[in-house]
């Protein structure tokens, strides 16, 4: 790249500059002084000539065998991986991850790359028996065309590369639009599917902003097929514009999770994995658990060990070994998550823990929040209903395992929800009831395998499922074939 500090859109095979000419920092957000890097302000101009390049490079990529299409999937995981600690730095300096988490997720990234290089050389239809003896029968799969892949700042790795992989090895040709504020870490990813050699067109990286390019990608008629994940607001927008032109739609668009705790649960266990599902990451998951309902026996004796281990938890710097938690990950959500906490103190629920920024003259520079907790929470307040993105809990008390789960599932989202208890009963009535996507037992929310298929219910997903073997449903349309001899 021609510049090591300002980092260029990937357009046809060459790195290339916006046509507007305009740049826009990425800020660490453990010092808000300090500029990680420059990043392109794009204009429609530029995300033309990157559809035009997909459009053109579709034909051409398609007819390479699936294995072919794996080899380069494979060659882009071993770049991935000999980069891991580099581009997991720049991950945590970028959005502040923690150094552990960062490396977790870009292993992860190389993990998603070989599973869907794998994909390659699987079946692709079946044969189906014709009422005519001297018919043959059969149906293949094959690829939408250009697609665009729209993604968050929260996992800058895992999400695009579990959108982009099988995209890829299905036989369409990308047009990526990362989040603004992770732009850099994007770019880097960029770099190993250009070093492992992917034709020029095939894919290609356009940063700028969500309503100019996000929106362009949503309406530009050479898309074909859209893979969004974001708010529900935006992906409303993506979906209406993609229906519009008849393009395919794939929207991943948050949660609202539930925990459920019985009086038979293992509360060690439960406390633990609050914690980790609820404020690793800085609760900026869309699979965060972000209420804790608590059968009322085992009530206090939960809350007082949940207590007791927000207690130990570090916040700090990303790439400091003793931190555990990191900052939000930019200033605009820092101030998201803070008027939250001010919005749950209003409308009457009790704050246990937290509250407000990090009091620590050290971490001053930075977009730190303290790890929270209310109490005395109803599902009519505004931390009970809407996703804060923050390292965020809300207690709320129940008598019976039906009651807990009708209040988990009295919200709009319905993607994760776990529950701990010893009960095979309450484990197969929660199983059944709740209205989620995702769905675990005595264990965290915030848990999701690459060989897995992942999404949501209700406002949560529009429907179709990412990862492992579903996501063929999504990326390729289905052709039946009938042959008369």
């Amino acid at each position: 790249m021609s510049d090591i500090n300002t980092y260029l859109n990937l357009i046809n095979g060459r790195w290339q500059q916006a046509s507007s000419g305009e740049v826009e920092a990425s800020i660490d957000p453990a010092n808000r002084h300090e500029i990680v890097g420059y990043v392109q302000q794009s204009s429609l101009a530029d995300l033309n000539d990157a559809v035009g390049a997909a459009k053109a490079a579709k034909l051409s990529w398609r007819k390479l065998s699936g294995s072919a299409r794996g080899e380069y999937l494979f060659k882009a995981a071993d770049r991935l991986e000999r980069r891991l600690d580099e581009i997991a730095e720049m991950m945590t300096r970028e959005m502040g991850k923690t150094f552990p988490e960062a490396k977790g997720e870009t292993a992860r990234g190389v993990a998603i790359l070989r599973y869907y290089a794998g994909e390659g050389m699987r079946k692709t239809g079946d044969v189906i028996p014709s009422t005519d003896s001297t018919a043959l029968m059969f149906t293949t799969r094959v690829p939408l065309g250009v697609v665009g892949v729209i993604t968050p700042w929260n996992f800058p790795i895992a999400i695009p590369i579990w959108k982009i992989a099988p995209a890829l090895i299905f036989g369409n040709t990308i047009v990526f639009k990362p989040a603004q504020e992770t732009a850099i870490t994007a770019a880097l990813v960029m770099e190993c599917f250009h070093e492992a050699g992917i034709p020029a067109g095939v894919i290609n990286m356009v940063t700028g902003q969500g309503d100019v390019i996000g929106q362009g990608i949503a309406d530009h008629p050479d898309v074909q097929g859209i893979s969004f994940t974001g708010s529900d607001r935006i992906g409303k927008l993506v979906g209406q514009s993609a229906l519009a032109k008849g393009a395919k739609y794939q929207l991943e668009m948050g949660g609202k999770n539930p925990v459920i705790v019985l009086n038979d649960a293992d509360l060690d266990l439960a406390v633990e994995a609050t914690v980790s599902g609820g404020l690793r990451s800085t609760g900026q998951k869309c699979t965060a658990t972000s209420r804790v309902i608590v059968q009322s026996d085992v009530y206090e004796a939960f809350k007082s060990k949940l207590l007791t281990r927000i207690g130990q938890i570090r916040v700090g710097p990303g790439m400091d070994p003793s931190t555990w938690m990191g900052p939000c990950a930019s200033e605009k959500q820092y101030h998201t998550v803070l008027s939250y906490l001010a919005k749950g103190i209003e409308e009457g629920a009790t704050l246990l823990c937290g509250g407000s920024k990090v009091q620590d003259e050290a971490l001053d520079a930075g977009f730190y929040i303290e790890p929270t907790v209310f109490e005395n929470v109803t599902s009519a307040m505004t931390i009970a209903q809407e996703e804060i993105f923050g390292p965020v809990l809300a207690l709320m008390k129940v008598d019976t395992c039906e009651e807990a789960i009708g209040i988990a599932n009295d919200v709009k989202f319905g993607l994760s929800a776990s529950i701990f208890t010893r009960d095979i009963s309450n484990m197969l009535t929660f199983m059944g009831d709740i209205e989620a996507g995702l769905v675990r037992v005595n264990a965290e929310s915030a848990g999701v395998e690459l060989q897995a298929p992942f999404g949501g219910v209700k406002m949560s997903s529009s429907g179709s499922r990412e990862q492992g073997q579903a996501a063929i449903e999504f990326y390729t349309d289905v052709k039946t074939v009938f042959i008369k001899s």
